[in-house]
């Protein structure tokens, strides 16, 4: 390894010996239990698709794998702080947090599932008129040949 004079001198102490300086590397981010369910509430109760899930991802300085992560622990009831103490017994408040997010997700879906029906209630109609006039003209069409059938003889 070739040092530079300003790497020599980054590495000189007062009386002229070399020391090596550690950088110390930034501590890890660790979340609570409590702030994972409050973000998973939070993230779920957006709808899906929606750049409100990208502000608050951003705004908290996350990543969509944290929220996947975060899902899978809640799902398989292990959902702790990342500083590895073991998993808390969750509080009322924050399953109540975890299922006020699903019903409101849930309820979205709800809502676009009616609009769904409706559109396919409204194609229904106009499906069935149509045949109704197809029925009509085919009724016509066919009393009018018999009409003419019966005049040629």
């Amino acid at each position: 390894m070739t040092m530079t004079l300003a790497d020599q001198a980054a590495r000189t102490g007062q009386d002229g010996q070399v020391t090596e300086k550690r950088v110390s590397r930034p501590a890890r981010r660790t979340f609570t239990a409590a702030y994972k369910a409050r973000i998973l509430a939070a993230y779920d109760a957006l709808p899906e698709g929606s750049p409100e899930r990208g502000a608050l991802m951003r705004r908290e300085r996350l990543y969509h794998s944290h929220i996947e992560h975060w899902r899978k622990q809640q799902e398989n009831g292990t959902l702790a702080s990342s500083t590895g103490k073991p998993p808390t017994k969750g509080t009322e408040s924050e399953e109540l947090a975890r299922l006020r997010a699903e019903n409101k997700k849930l309820k979205s879906e709800a809502a676009k599932l009616e609009a769904k029906n409706e559109k396919l209630t409204s194609e229904l109609g106009k499906t069935k008129t149509a045949l109704d006039i197809a029925g009509k003209a085919f009724a016509l069409l066919d009393d009018i040949s018999r009409s003419a059938d019966s005049d040629e003889s």
